[in-house]
């Protein structure tokens, strides 16, 4: 439930108002002092209805408009000389939603009718003016709508100041983010076209020449083609361009393939039915199991690795373990790598465990919820 102030919800502050204005409306009509005849009751009965139905005026303000404009003349026709307090109230309501036509024209025939309404009761002319005069001031009139309507100027400029806030925050963040694609490109770019070339270079001078290419080299020349693909999808994803599909759980045999090439025995398995998996889901479980089997080549000495994935209805289970160097009493230094995972799986709602295993070796255990990811 919204608030129409500090701590109180508006569904509070309509019901006191509306209450506060019958209550108002009945006790000023007790105090004319009118027999209890069956007019009366019914001149009761409306001075509390047309305060009571100011509840639904920020809801349905035009009909709320009408019902206090037609219990005002029906009670001022039964001999009430009370304000039309619950009109004003609907006036204010009806002009700060937008309605200022239609208000303007209710005001003018509720102007020339309470006069007529008022004559019904009175039976003089002159009397009835003066009562129809005192119940609805044209001064009274103008003040709700001018409230009303310098109220919904103050909400327009509050919203358009609010747009106008999160445009320019959403237009420099695009250029922040170009900046990045262009600082990468100048940075990255021609290094790793560098190491790609002189790799293939290499790797096409010792075939022709009839020799082994060593498995290291392949790696290298695999490496960076895969360095080449990565960045160039990053910078496309970052000038908000990317055509290409974004790597995920159909591209995670690529991985452990490629850890293969580099002599390490990885073995991966997938359990489960596959659902529709979000695509946040997918990149975040490629990038999990492409940084562990990177830290695994890099600094684990394993000779073996396993990727088990998990598809459950609810969730996306990935098992990264390792026969490495890691032990139970050697506590992990988190790296970039380690850092980064841990803020994707975050992002997602879901938990990471990465930590040496009791029998040797390192783990990276991530569950991943597939409902709650956009």
């Amino acid at each position: 439930m919204t608030t129409g102030g500090p701590g109180i919800p508006d569904g509070v502050r309509d019901w006191a108002i509306a209450v506060g204005v019958a209550v108002t409306l009945l006790v000023t009509g007790l105090s004319g002092q009118h027999s209890a005849t069956n007019l009366d009751l019914l001149g009761y009965v409306l001075l509390a209805v047309g305060g009571l139905a100011l509840v639904a005026r920020r809801r349905a303000p035009v009909p709320v408009l009408a019902v206090t404009g037609l219990c005002a003349v029906s009670y001022q026709a039964v001999g009430f000389d009370v304000p039309a307090v619950a009109y004003l109230f609907a006036v204010y309501a009806a002009v700060r939603e937008g309605h200022r036509t239609l208000t303007i024209a209710a005001s003018v025939t509720m102007l020339a009718v309470l006069p007529l309404a008022a004559l019904a009761s009175l039976h003089d002319a002159g009397e009835a003016f003066t009562q129809a005069r005192g119940a609805l001031e044209i001064a009274w009139l103008i003040a709700a709508g001018a409230a009303g309507e310098a109220l919904r100027q103050a909400e327009r400029r509050a919203d358009e100041a609010e747009r106008t806030r999160e445009e320019t925050a959403r237009r420099r963040a695009d250029e922040e983010r170009l900046h990045i694609a262009r600082e990468l490109h100048d940075s990255l770019t021609h290094q790793i076209s560098i190491i790609k070339v002189q790799a293939e270079v290499a790797v096409h001078v010792a075939r022709k020449r009839g020799e082994q290419v060593p498995a290291a080299l392949l790696a290298i020349q695999e490496a960076g083609r895969e360095a080449t693909r990565e960045l160039r999808a990053t910078l496309e994803a970052l000038r908000d361009d990317d055509t290409a599909p974004p790597r995920g759980l159909d591209h995670v045999p690529e991985l452990v393939e490629r850890a293969r090439t580099i002599g390490l025995d990885a073995t991966l398995t997938i359990e489960g039915q596959r659902h529709d998996v979000p695509a946040a889901v997918e990149r975040t479980a490629y990038r999990i199991v492409q940084e562990s089997l990177t830290n695994i080549v890099r600094h684990a000495g394993a000779v073996t690795a396993s990727v088990r994935i998990d598809c459950r209805p609810d969730a996306l289970a990935i098992r990264v373990d390792d026969d490495g160097k890691a032990t139970p009493d050697t506590a992990p230094v988190p790296g970039v790598g380690l850092l980064g995972m841990g803020e994707r799986v975050t992002a997602l709602g879901g938990r990471l465990r990465a930590e040496p295993r009791g029998e040797g070796g390192f783990t990276v255990q991530a569950e991943l919820p597939v409902d709650r990811a956009s």
